[in-house]
């Protein structure tokens, strides 16, 4: 007898060979509809217990729904769940989460006036000792550094998304639905989210984990699967694939016209130099110097706090700054107002798209047109005008939508971006 449990032990311990498990959740057939435009068309995946499943595709490619009516926050048009072979329908969360079923969303649900342990154990039966034992043994098992009587609102991006994920993790989920946790995560906690990964595979906990990282998925994943236009292009074992496996089935290599020439490399010329930095410092940084071309991309990285969004957000006026300068072809920028330098065609992407990049209530037309409604007026907006300044990004991004008049909260999170960006894109646009 104890023989027999230590070879399961050290079968299920085994990485990187597939171990023959039961079907923890069976999607048969699924197709989702939003007005005339089909979002899946006849998704079927199968997810075992103890396996981490990978599922990748582009923009709008239906992912996000698929998690939503495996989760209960969305009905489906056609299509069969099962768990752990008996059909289910999800009406909604709270009956998803009943069947072992918890969505860590791409973007943080947080309450931001309740403390950290608050949001973490809202919505929890039980006695309140008991789920803060709970709570820290979780975190202490996966390593993470939380504060628990913070006031969520005082949390970055990648703090509420690991209290998202720690959510999860409390509430034991037989199936965990990861929607690109590592966006926002430094190397240490990535790495720590893996390991806790491994060890819910060892429980035989069920993990969906959407991602864009292929080298991620090499890492973790047992079977890998691809959606491209609401279909799964590519699905099988990960030790079955390549690289460039992934990559032709995601993006219809044949389609995009895509080359193996490698690309020239140049030197920039100091003449091609727009933007100049000098010496900046303020509270959270300190003699920060660098310069960018044209044609250049130029790369930013640092941990949580390391002064990332401070810098980004000092560059764009948001945030003064108490020494150096900003010289933007060739024109200094340190007193300029924020419209000023959009105005000089320096504009700013913010990294909580939903806090300080769209209007979610409002339309995409709305959106792609709000940072340039000057340009589209003399004394009243002209509709004409909005409505081709919004077809024409729409078009030229490949932002999937119903139409043009569609409220931004109901597209997909890259669908989302597309907008942000459009939107300062369109201050260049001349009518």
């Amino acid at each position: 007898m104890i023989a027999t449990k230590l070879c399961k032990r050290l079968l299920i311990r085994l990485e990187g060979v597939r171990i023959v498990r039961d079907v923890l959740l069976e999607v048969e057939n699924m197709h989702k509809a939003f007005s005339k435009h089909k979002v899946l068309k006849g998704v079927t995946l199968h997810i075992h217990h103890g396996e981490t499943f990978a599922l990748i595709g582009g923009n709008g490619a239906g992912k996000s729904t698929l998690m939503k009516i495996i989760s209960g926050l969305e009905n489906s048009d056609h299509g069969e769940i099962r768990m752990n072979q008996v059909p289910v329908t999800f009406s909604s969360p709270n009956e998803a989460h009943r069947h072992g079923v918890h969505l860590v969303p791409q973007e943080p649900l947080i309450f931001p006036n309740l403390t950290v342990e608050e949001n973490i154990t809202i919505g929890i039966q039980g006695h309140q000792k008991t789920l803060q034992k709970n709570v820290r043994e979780v975190i202490k098992n996966v390593g993470w550094d939380f504060n628990l009587q913070q006031t969520a609102i005082e949390l970055s991006i990648a703090e509420q998304q690991l209290v998202e994920v720690t959510r999860g993790l409390v509430r034991k989920a037989k199936l965990l639905i990861l929607d690109e946790p590592t966006s926002t995560l430094t190397f240490h906690e990535t790495r720590m989210l893996f390991e806790t990964m491994k060890q819910l595979n060892t429980q035989g906990i069920g993990i969906i984990y959407i991602t864009h990282r292929f080298s991620e998925i090499f890492k973790i994943a047992h079977t890998v699967a691809v959606l491209r236009d609401g279909k799964v292009s590519l699905k099988g074992p990960v030790r079955d694939f390549e690289y460039t496996d992934l990559l032709d089935a995601l993006t219809a290599k044949q389609s995009m016209g895509l080359s193996n020439a490698p690309a020239q490399k140049t030197t920039p010329k100091n003449e091609d130099r727009i933007l100049d930095v000098q010496n900046l410092s303020n509270e959270s940084f300190h003699n920060i110097s660098f310069s960018l071309s044209k044609g250049e991309v130029l790369g930013l990285a640092g941990i949580v706090g390391a002064g990332r969004t401070e810098l980004a957000e000092a560059l764009i006026g948001i945030t003064s700054v108490k020494e150096g300068t900003i010289q933007f072809h060739k024109r200094k920028m340190n007193r300029l107002s924020v419209r000023k330098r959009m105005n000089e065609g320096m504009v700013y992407i913010p990294e909580d798209r939903h806090k300080n990049g769209i209007f979610s209530i409002q339309s995409v037309q709305s959106n792609l047109n709000a940072a340039q409604l000057h340009q589209l007026s003399r004394f009243l907006i002209s509709k004409r005008k909005e409505r081709l300044s919004g077809l024409h990004y729409i078009d030229k991004l490949k932002i999937k939508t119903e139409h043009a008049l569609q409220r931004v909260q109901q597209l997909s999170g890259g669908n989302q971006q597309k907008v942000v960006l459009g939107k300062y894109l369109a201050l260049s646009l001349k009518y």
